[in-house]
């Protein structure tokens, strides 16, 4: 079953089973989609509503905009999963002899490639959905903007997860060249969303607070 039709309970007991999937890197991606549902909440309040009309045309193409994202993330979940399933397979393999030890370093690189690119591909997509609640909370409702608050927390914290299943697997690169490359754009990706998400989390604060 893909992990973004299970019912929530189910997909809890299996987050905490023994089992490698899900793990860090789905729960990633489900908490960047709930972060994103949220922002499109602050949209749905926000539509139609007289006291918003200067952003009306600007609300309706973000919550487009914000479903198809949410739906991306989503996938994430099982992309994260089956790009990890040959570096799970590569552990496997025999290293008795030369040639197998050439074999399993050979399987090992591109496998690590393979599950380094999945949470590299979530973290610019969770950075899309930061950049869009870092707007929404400008043109949304002022009732739900603690909403557009959580959301861009979770993204943040879905954020710093992705990028730790990208340095886990960088790390045990053999091509230092390539895993310092991946690493970089990486960091990059992270400090663009907590310079953007800390600043509209303050912002929503100081406006709830008054």
């Amino acid at each position: 079953m893909e992990m973004q039709t299970m019912v929530i309970d189910d997909f809890i007991k299996e987050l905490s089973s023994k089992a490698s999937v899900p793990g860090g890197g789905g729960a990633s991606g489900l908490v960047a989609a709930i972060g994103m549902s949220l922002g499109n909440m602050v949209l749905a309040l926000t539509d139609g509503k007289k006291k918003y009309a200067q952003y009306q045309e600007e609300v309706e193409a973000t919550i487009k905009e914000a479903d198809a994202l949410t739906k991306e993330l989503l996938l994430c979940m099982d992309k994260d999963a089956k790009a990890f399933e040959p570096l799970s397979k590569a552990y496997g393999l025999k290293k008795d002899t030369p040639e197998e030890i050439e074999h399993r370093d050979k399987v090992m690189a591109e496998a690590l490639l393979v599950a380094t690119n999945a949470p590299l591909d979530m973290m610019e997509l969770i950075l899309k959905a930061i950049k869009m609640i870092e707007r929404i909370a400008v043109i949304g409702s002022r009732l739900a903007l603690s909403d557009a608050g959580v959301g861009i927390a979770m993204c943040k914290a879905a954020m710093e997860g992705a990028s730790l299943n990208v340095f886990i697997n960088t790390k045990l690169m053999k091509d230092r060249e390539l895993a310092k490359s991946l690493d970089a754009k990486a960091e990059g990706y992270l400090k663009e969303a907590r310079e953007i998400a800390d600043k509209t989390f303050e912002e929503v604060v100081k406006a709830i607070k008054g």
